[in-house]
């Protein structure tokens, strides 16, 4: 680990350090303020005492912070804390501040022997106002702090530019000159030409682009604007392999006439911003229960149908029940998927991958029926389980097939970034693939699932799913 992501480590620990702080100061405040109320008394040694001798304050200076820290986590607040925006942290803090205090007015204000329903709606805005004012104060002070940092030059992030030698270089000197903590590692050429320039090093192409971010310790990639970077953008997004990296791209004209320029930062305004990593941390810790919970009710449940399911497979044909076959999962790892044997064995005995197609004769009549209902696919809730797969996301693919993709469609990889599914948007409406054009088509339908992930969209299509199930609309 370098000097400066130690130090952005540090920083990370400070800002949760503060909240914890700021969350005992809030609880001590309100509960004092509780007791004077509850007594009717004005402060004085006694009540103090009786204060700090009620094993309750001690309970909650313990409890609550951590609690209060678990919402924020989820919420993602200590994700790059050295990137905030002090106008989008007020505004967050407020929304988070809001959903905990009223969690904690149910737990602890709620069970209060109170006759007037009024004194609820101050106790309320007491403990929101005491959590706002000592939350929100430390942290405007943080950011505005590391933000004076960053402009000094003694927080930095590590930064590539991405074009061709003539763009890269006056991207370096014309708009860059105000994007204050930014440094610049190089640039990545999108041609062939590998050409130096004064402060301004080649580093390689944009093939490897993933290597090189990886070897420089890349925080920022910036895109330029020029036409020929601009025609292989689909390309290189891809192949960025990181989600954690920011993503700047100079907008051309069109950009600004659509509006998709939206930015609230003075000096960054001139670049479209943009993270790959799509879903906040509270739903990604959803979807993840979503998965363990589903999957484990599903097998639960559904074990009769396991048992029943492995009776025909193994009735009817020769061969194992259950097929595993090798698939690429998120970031591109290999992992072993799961189904119930829906061909005869030996399919391939010749090595050749093959897809199957609507009239294929290497599937046996049990698994045609299986393949409409998509019961052989029931098998991988075990890989969810495991974690290779989520119930929602891009179908898997085997590493055969995706090279053949790539060479027409770069923006494939785009789906590496997320867990494959049982189910996905492309299978769903498209259904099975029986060549690698079809393949290409059914990947538009999954590009738009990356692009709108959320968990509203995840629980729409596994209810659609169900329906096609049970309707045995699968193809």
């Amino acid at each position: 680990m370098n000097s400066n992501s130690l130090q952005k480590r540090i920083l990370t620990i400070w800002y949760i350090f503060i909240d914890i702080l700021s969350a005992i100061l809030a609880w001590s405040c309100f509960f004092s303020y509780r007791k004077f109320t509850e007594l009717k008394l004005s402060p004085t040694s006694e009540i103090w005492q009786k204060i700090f001798s009620d094993y309750n304050f001690y309970l909650g200076i313990v409890i609550i912070p951590f609690c209060w820290f678990v919402l924020y986590a989820l919420f993602g607040t200590y994700n790059q804390v050295w990137r905030k925006s002090r106008l989008k942290e007020l505004i967050i803090t407020f929304q988070q501040l809001t959903i905990g205090c009223l969690i904690l007015f149910f737990a602890i204000i709620i069970d209060d022997v109170i006759t007037d329903y009024t004194d609820y709606i101050r106790l309320f805005f007491v403990l929101f106002l005491l959590q706002f004012i000592f939350t929100i104060i430390p942290r405007i002070i943080f950011i505005s702090t590391i933000k004076s940092k960053v402009r000094s030059g003694k927080i930095q992030f590590n930064a590539l530019i991405v074009g061709t030698l003539e763009s890269a270089e006056d991207t370096f000197k014309n708009r860059l000159q105000k994007n204050f903590g930014t440094k610049i590692r190089g640039y990545v050429s999108i041609d062939d030409n590998n050409r130096h320039a004064p402060a301004l090093p080649c580093l390689g192409y944009y093939q490897q682009l993933n290597e090189i971010a990886k070897k420089e310790q890349i925080e920022e990639i910036i895109i330029t604007n020029d036409a020929p970077t601009r025609a292989l953008i689909q390309q290189i997004l891809p192949l960025i392999g990181n989600s954690h990296i920011l993503l700047k791209i100079l907008p051309s004209a069109e950009d600004h006439v659509l509006r998709t320029v939206k930015n609230t930062s003075v000096f960054d305004g001139q670049f479209i911003q943009i993270y790959l990593d799509a879903l906040p941390v509270w739903q990604k810790v959803c979807k993840r229960t979503m998965d363990i919970v589903g999957s484990a009710l599903f097998m639960l449940i559904a074990f009769p149908l396991y048992l029943f399911l492995a009776w025909k497979v193994k009735k009817s044909s020769v061969g194992k029940i259950f097929f595993r076959q090798e698939r690429i999962g998120k970031n591109g790892k290999i992992f072993n998927i799961i189904k119930f044997r829906s061909m005869y064995e030996d399919a391939e005995a010749d090595g050749i991958p093959q897809l199957s197609s609507k009239n294929d004769s290497r599937i046996t009549p049990f698994g045609v029926f299986m393949r409409r209902t998509h019961l052989d696919e029931i098998p991988q809730f075990f890989n969810v389980l495991k974690g290779d797969m989520s119930l929602v996301g891009p179908r898997p693919e085997r590493k055969y097939y995706i090279d053949q993709i790539v060479k027409k469609a770069p923006y494939y990889r785009l789906l590496l970034l997320e867990k494959p599914g049982i189910t996905s948007w492309g299978q769903l409406t498209y259904g099975y693939a029986e060549n690698v054009d079809e393949m290409i088509e059914r990947l538009q339908y999954d590009i738009m699932y990356v692009e709108n992930i959320s968990l509203a969209l995840d629980i729409k299509i596994l209810l659609y799913t169900v329906i096609a199930v049970i309707k045995r609309e699968g193809k």
